[in-house]
């Protein structure tokens, strides 16, 4: 299926002088917003407790909090998707002396004036198993960061492998951070979403970097930007379909699924945008910029080959008894 019934190349490379500078200003953005405003921790890793309940009718919230704060210091109170249901944040210094079950007669007490509830979901984590959790959350990423930069190493010129990682880190940067800007919890699922985000990305990046090598061992064009924009151009249609259907699936998870689904449904359709993003206007610039030279890598192409040959030829030799 193709979403153009006419390839038309465009000039990809010159549109991605203005492009670098818009990712640039992400990244500045970004590394701002971490350092300044920094992550908010949710239960899975800062530890604590979580409790979802619904009344029978809309309830504000203040009333919730002021109940509440009465036994428990620090505590969050938000609606949930819906007026009747909040959510009940609950730090872990507040709740570690308390079970599971003496936290849900408590919270049933104290919110018994308010009419009748049901308590849908109660979630407790301790300082153990949250600080289990963020190393092995971060240790995923960073094991995943580095396959993926043996993956393209191994099959990449360097500079192609290097501009591939850098696109990585951006796409990654900038999910990650969408997190502060939509004010999401830093818990398993935006984990998950990171962990997805990095085989799509990577996948996008490697089927125009295909296209790219494929031109330039064809040796038929001797100028790098042409031979970058004719790839994307006749991947552009692979890419966007793939990229729209993703996303399509992703909105209606994130406008028809439950809340609890927006710490995975949000950082992948922000996650989807930008790995598509970069991988047509900021990947193949960098390896430009990197100073790759189609000319050098035509004639290492062919001393490969020679040797290559040689080596065949020896073989063939020594089979026969001749060496």
């Amino acid at each position: 299926m193709e979403l153009f019934k006419r390839v038309r190349v465009l000039d990809f490379m010159g549109y991605s002088r203005f492009t670098l500078l818009i990712s640039g200003a992400l990244i500045c953005a970004c590394v701002f917003l971490m350092f300044f405003k920094g992550f908010n921790l949710g239960v899975d890793f800062a530890g604590g407790s979580v409790v979802q309940v619904r009344f029978e009718k809309a309830i504000p919230v203040a009333q919730v909090r002021a109940l509440v704060a009465q036994d428990f210091k620090g505590v969050q109170v938000s609606e949930f998707g819906a007026p009747e249901e909040v959510v009940i944040k609950i730090p872990l210094l507040a709740s570690e002396q308390s079970n599971k079950q003496d936290l849900g007669v408590q919270i049933s007490q104290l919110l018994q004036p308010l009419g009748k509830f049901e308590i849908r979901k109660l979630d407790s984590v301790g300082p153990r198993v949250g600080s289990e959790l963020k190393e092995k959350g971060i240790l995923s990423l960073v094991l995943a960061i580095i396959a993926m930069m043996i993956y393209v190493s191994v099959r990449y010129e360097w500079r192609f492998a290097l501009a591939g990682v850098i696109a990585l880190a951006h796409d990654s940067l900038i999910t990650a951070v969408s997190v502060i800007v939509f004010n999401i919890d830093l818990n398993l699922e935006v984990i998950a979403a990171l962990l997805t985000l990095l085989g799509y990305s990577i996948n996008d990046t490697i089927i125009i970097f295909d296209r790219i090598r494929e031109g330039m061992l064809a040796r038929k064009q001797q100028n790098l930007n042409t031979l970058i924009n004719q790839a994307i151009s006749h991947t552009l249609s692979r890419t966007l379909l793939t990229s729209l259907t993703v996303f399509f699936v992703l909105a209606v998870l994130y406008i028809f699924g439950s809340k609890i689904l927006v710490g995975f449904s949000l950082p992948m359709l922000v996650g989807t945008i930008v790995g598509t993003y970069s991988s047509i206007f900021v990947a193949p610039k960098i390896a430009v910029l990197l100073g790759f030279d189609l000319s050098r890598y035509h004639d290492n192409t062919l001393k490969k080959l020679k040797r290559k040959q040689e080596k065949a030829r020896l073989r063939q030799l020594y089979e026969h008894g001749r060496v």
